[in-house]
C-alpha cells in the first residue's frame, strides 16, 4: 500500500500543479509554456492524461471493487470514488480527443487532476488506516514467549531435560530458583516463593508448599521444588489466556464505516439524477455537448472527494492529536467505539496503583532504637528479592540509614530470613517464622490485626528471640489516581474496578479513589468473562489494564486501553495505549474520541449540504427556469470548496482541550 500510495503520489502532484499553476497568475508560479493552455492546449491535455493513468493504475483497486459492488447493488465508498473520478477521468478523455480534432475550447473541460488528486487522497487515508491498526499476532507471539522451551522431567530419581511438549499429565517435574514454572501443577516438595505478576498482575509473590497449586509461566523465586504436572499443553492457563486473547479479538464485530453506509444510498441516487437530467435533456433537443456536460456536472459535483476526507481526515488529526497528548490511538474503529463507551473498568495493581509495594506502615517493640531496629532488618533483608524486603530496604535508603554487612545469612523459603549481624540473631519473615523460633508476638497482635483489614502484607522482625518491629508493607495508590476517576465521572461514565484482591483490601482501595463498583477476587482468566456479562448488559466498555492477565479483557471490551509503562502484551492487545501511564488520560482520550466522531458528522453534514445544494443546479435546474447553467468548471471549484471546508473542519481538532469537554457536559447539563 505505501508503495502504491508514493507512486501515485509522485504523478498527482505534477498534474495538480499543471493543470492550477496558470490559474494564479499572482503567486508567480512558473507556467511551462509548451504545454500552457492557451499557448499548446494538447501538450496540455496529453501530459495530465500521461500522469493520470499511472495513478488511476495504482489505484486500480477502487475501480475493479467498486464498480464489483456497484453491480451488486451494495455500492460503498470505492464505488463512489470510482464512479466520480472514473466519470471526470473519461470526460477529460473526451475532452482530449476534442481538442486533437480541433476543438481548443476543450482545455478548460480537463478533470484529470481531480481524478488523480482524489484517488490519491483517498489512498493516503486507506494507508494510514491499515498502519494504525494492532497487531494481535504481536500479542499473542509474546504470552507464547512466557512459556519455556524445556522442562526437568524426575523419572525413577533421574533428571531429564524434555521439550516442553512432551511433558504429560501426572510428570514430575523439578523448578530450580529463578527458572520459568513449565506447566500447571501442585508442589508436591519444597517450599518457595512464587512471582506470578506476569500472570495475575499482583505484585507481591506466592508462597508455596505442598499442596499448593502453580502456574505455568510463573518464575520460581526461591527454592527449590517438585511439583506434579495437571494441566499440560492447551489446557494450561496461560494456554487458555492465549486461547481468550484469540477469541475476544475474532469475535469482535467490523465497525460500521458511516461513509459506506450512507454511499449505498447515496450513489445510486447521484446516478438516478444524472441520468434522468440527460434523458430529460435530451428529449429536450439539446445538443451532445451539453448533455454531457450536464452529466459529468452532476458526477463531478457529487464526486466523493468531501465525503472520502470526512472521516479519514478527521481520524489523522484526532489520531495525531492523541499522540501529541501522548494516547497512542491505533485505529479509527477504536476512536468510533470510545466515543461511544458508558462504562470503564479499571484494573487494580498497576493502573489505580503503582503496582510495586512501600513501606507504609512501622510498629517498634522492645527496647531497640527504632533507627537500630531499621538497620537491623534492613541490612537483613539486602540481599532477598522479596517485594517487601526491597520496600523496608528503600525506606531505610530514604532515612540515609547505613547497612551493617550479615555474618551470616540463612534463607527459610515460605517463610523468612535467619540472619547474624553485628553478633545479634536477626528474624524477618512472616508469623510462622517467628512462632517457630520462639518468638511471641502477641504484643503486636492488635496492631497485626488492624493493619490487615486494611490490606496490608505483614512482616515481623525479631532480635535476639524477641520482638523488635512489625512493618506493614501494600500497593499504594497513584496520585493521580482519584481526580483520575472523578474526571471519568464528569464525563457522565460508569466507573468500576476488577482486581484478584479480595474484597476488604479492593473495597479499601476503591474508596480510597472514589469507586463504588467493585468487582473481586477475579481470576486472571475470569476477567475477560466480567467484561462480557457488561456487554450483555447493553453496556458499551472500556477496559484499562497494564498486566498480561488483563490481555483478554483488553480484547473483550469495545475499546481496550492500555497504561504504556506496563507489560508488552496489554499494550499490543489494546486499541488504546497511554504512553505517559497516567491514568487521568483515560478521559482525555475518550473525550479526544467524541471530538473527533462530533467533527466527523459535522463533515458528513456539510459535505452533503454541498451535494444537496450543487446537484440539483449542475443537472439543469436553475437553468430550466430562466438561471444559470453549472459549468463543470465550476462543477469541480465548488467539490474542492467542499474538501476545504472539510479538512478545515477537522483541523480544528488541533486545538482539542479535555477540559473543554468537561465544561460542555455540565452545561449541557
Amino acid at each position: 500500500m505505501r508503495l502504491r500510495l508514493v507512486w501515485a503520489a509522485v504523478f498527482a502532484a505534477p498534474v495538480l500543479y499543471i493543470a492550477m499553476s496558470h490559474m494564479f497568475p499572482a503567486l508567480g508560479l512558473p507556467v511551462f509554456h509548451f504545454m500552457s493552455p492557451h499557448e499548446n492546449p494538447l501538450a496540455f491535455a496529453l501530459v495530465q492524461l500521461g500522469l493520470t493513468v499511472p495513478v488511476l493504475a495504482a489505484g486500480s483497486r477502487f475501480y475493479t471493487a467498486g464498480m464489483r459492488t456497484l453491480f451488486k447493488g451494495a455500492p460503498n465508498m470505492d464505488t463512489l470514488v470510482a464512479v466520480g473520478t472514473g466519470s471526470a477521468f473519461l470526460y477529460s478523455v473526451y475532452a482530449t480527443a476534442m481538442i486533437i480534432l480541433g476543438d481548443a475550447s476543450f482545455s478548460q473541460y480537463l478533470y484529470f487532476e481531480s481524478a488523480a488528486v482524489v484517488v490519491t487522497l483517498v489512498m493516503l487515508g486507506k494507508y494510514l488506516e491499515a498502519v494504525s491498526k494492532g497487531k494481535t499476532s504481536e500479542a499473542i507471539k509474546k504470552l507464547m514467549g512466557l512459556k519455556p522451551k524445556t522442562a526437568v522431567v524426575i523419572t525413577d530419581g533421574i533428571e531429564t531435560e524434555v521439550p516442553l511438549d512432551e511433558v504429560v499429565e501426572g510428570d514430575i517435574l523439578l523448578v530450580r530458583p529463578g527458572s520459568v514454572i513449565p506447566v500447571d501443577g501442585v508442589v508436591t516438595e519444597g517450599l518457595t516463593s512464587v512471582d506470578e505478576s506476569m500472570l495475575t498482575g499482583e505484585s507481591l509473590p506466592v508462597d508455596k508448599r505442598p499442596g499448593s497449586e502453580v502456574t505455568g509461566g510463573s518464575i520460581n523465586q526461591e527454592g527449590l521444588i517438585k511439583f506434579k504436572a495437571s494441566r499440560v499443553g492447551e489446557a494450561m492457563t496461560l494456554s487458555k489466556i492465549i486461547r481468550l486473547v484469540e477469541e475476544a479479538q475474532g469475535k469482535k464485530a467490523p465497525v460500521a464505516k458511516i461513509a459506506d453506509v450512507i454511499s449505498g444510498y447515496f450513489v445510486p441516487v447521484v446516478l438516478a439524477i444524472a441520468l434522468v437530467s440527460v434523458g430529460a435533456w435530451a428529449l429536450s433537443g439539446r445538443e451532445f455537448n451539453f448533455v454531457l456536460n450536464i452529466f459529468v456536472s452532476v458526477l463531478v459535483i457529487a464526486c466523493p472527494c468531501a465525503l472520502g476526507l470526512a472521516t479519514p481526515t478527521a481520524i489523522m488529526v484526532g489520531t495525531g492529536k492523541g499522540a501529541e497528548l501522548g494516547i497512542l490511538i491505533k485505529s479509527g474503529e477504536a476512536l468510533e467505539n470510545a466515543s461511544r463507551v458508558d462504562t470503564v473498568v479499571l484494573d487494580k495493581t498497576g493502573t489505580i496503583t503503582e503496582g510495586r509495594p512501600v513501606l507504609t506502615d512501622m510498629r517498634f517493640y522492645g527496647g531497640l532504637d527504632e533507627t537500630e531496629t531499621l538497620a537491623l532488618t534492613a541490612s537483613a533483608e539486602r540481599g532477598s528479592e522479596h517485594p517487601v524486603a526491597r520496600a523496608i530496604c528503600k525506606r531505610a535508603e530514604e532515612r540515609n540509614i547505613a547497612f551493617y554487612e550479615p555474618e551470616s545469612f540463612k534463607a527459610e523459603p515460605g517463610r523468612g530470613i535467619n540472619v547474624v549481624i553485628r553478633g545479634k540473631r536477626v528474624l524477618a519473615g512472616s508469623a510462622k517464622l517467628m512462632a517457630e523460633n520462639g518468638v511471641s508476638i502477641a504484643e503486636a497482635q492488635d496492631d497485626a490485626e488492624t493493619l490487615a483489614s486494611k490490606g496490608r502484607t505483614l512482616m515481623y522482625a525479631a532480635v535476639d528471640g524477641k520482638l523488635a518491629a512489625l512493618l506493614a508493607a501494600a500497593d499504594t495508590v497513584k496520585p493521580t489516581s482519584r481526580s483520575a476517576v472523578e474526571k471519568l465521572k464528569a464525563l457522565g461514565l460508569n466507573v468500576a474496578m476488577i482486581t484478584g484482591d479480595n474484597a476488604d483490601t479492593a473495597a479499601a482501595i476503591a474508596d480510597e479513589v472514589g469507586i463504588s463498583s467493585v468487582m473481586a477476587d477475579v481470576l486472571p482468566q475470569d476477567k475477560a468473562g466480567k467484561v462480557k456479562e457488561l456487554q450483555m448488559k447493553r453496556r458499551r466498555v472500556a477496559m484499562v489494564g497494564d498486566g498480561i492477565n488483563d490481555a483478554p479483557a483488553l480484547a473483550q471490551a469495545d475499546v481496550g486501553i492500555a497504561i504504556g509503562t506496563g507489560t508488552d502484551v496489554a499494550v499490543e492487545s489494546a486499541d488504546v495505549v497511554l504512553m505517559r501511564g497516567d491514568l487521568t488520560e483515560v478521559s482525555t482520550a475518550i473525550a479526544l474520541s467524541r471530538a473527533t466522531f462530533r467533527n466527523i458528522r459535522q463533515n458528513l453534514f456539510w459535505a452533503f449540504i454541498y451535494n444537496l445544494c450543487g446537484i440539483p443546479v449542475a443537472a439543469g435546474l436553475l437553468y430550466a427556469f430562466g438561471g444559470p447553467l453549472l459549468n463543470p468548471v465550476f462543477a469541480g471549484a465548488a467539490m474542492a470548496l467542499s474538501s476545504v471546508s472539510v479538512v478545515s473542519n477537522a483541523l480544528r481538532l488541533k486545538r482539542f482541550k479535555a477540559d473543554n469537554m468537561q465544561k460542555r457536559r455540565r452545561s449541557a447539563q
